[in-house]
């Protein structure tokens, strides 16, 4: 810092004092951008560490929920321990015990403290009613009230996960957004537009919502699969759902319920005139 002494008896600022303010100022402003761009940088890192992580823990569950598929395992079942799962999956224990904690969340497993993991033996067991329950009520119901039912229930969940959302929720939601904005066709576009919706159902953080979620997104499917047509290979670069994708996230990451449920609304009404033509 250039040294400036400035008497109090003096009326006028001289030219040289007047020179050494300007560089003093100049010398702080770029002390102060400096900083915003290291910050900026520490932001980014910070950020790209939390999609790296969500993209890794995403991999994890479901390696994991193969081996629970393939192991044949039935209700009440007890996993084997941490220390056969590390070496059998080849992941780290504290890798192993975030994919459990996803899995028990979804009621997939139970944990017992000194006992061990257990395949949960209430979930499992509705599994069956439930399969049957969603293909008959999906080959009963039309599109446009299936729609309906979404709007009834997608809103509040996004209000919920406005609410309830931890930074890693966000950060899977997020992902799912930018997939889906990359896709190259329409497969890989609905994959992650459901990945999109059924993390805004895990943000509630209620797992009771999420089941719900889970049953009306498979009569969805249902209902909406041979009763859309594509004109196009892939979405375009215009497409709609992006921005609208966007707004419920904004939303949702800034805490504004009303935002939330609203971006959603909106959303379904424009999917469902864009699809079925209907309001």
């Amino acid at each position: 810092m250039i040294p400036c002494v400035l008497h109090a008896s003096n009326k006028q600022i001289n030219p040289n004092q007047f020179l050494c303010i300007q560089k003093n100022t100049l010398i702080i402003v770029k002390i102060q951008v400096f900083w915003a761009g290291m910050n900026a940088l520490a932001n980014q890192y910070q950020t790209n560490l939390l999609i790296d992580r969500a993209s890794d823990d995403i991999e994890i569950v479901s390696r994991v929920r193969a081996f629970i598929e393939k192991g044949d395992y039935q209700p009440g079942d007890r996993l084997p321990a941490e220390r056969h799962l590390i070496g059998k999956l080849g992941m780290p224990r504290g890798a192993l015990r975030r994919a459990f904690d996803a899995l028990e969340r979804e009621g997939v497993i139970w944990r017992h403290v000194g006992k061990g993991t257990f395949i949960s033996r209430d979930s499992q067991e509705a599994l069956p009613n439930v399969a049957d329950w969603t293909t008959d009520v999906a080959r009963q119901i039309t599109p446009l009230r299936m729609v309906r039912a979404r709007l009834c229930i997608e809103p509040a969940l996004a209000s919920e996960a406005a609410l309830n959302a931890s930074a890693s929720a966000v950060t899977r939601m997020r992902i799912a957004q930018e997939r889906a904005s990359a896709a190259t066709n329409w497969e890989d576009y609905e994959t992650q537009d459901d990945l999109f919706h059924r993390a805004i159902a895990e943000a509630s953080d209620n797992l009771l919502l999420l089941g719900l979620f889970d049953q009306l997104n498979k009569v969805r499917r249902a209902v909406a699969f041979g009763a859309v047509t594509r004109s196009t290979p892939r979405p375009s670069a215009e497409h709609s759902s992006f921005a609208e994708h966007e707004a419920i996230a904004e939303a949702i990451e800034r805490r504004d319920r009303g935002a939330a449920q609203d971006a959603m609304r909106a959303h379904l009404q424009s999917v469902s005139k864009r699809l079925f033509e209907e309001g």
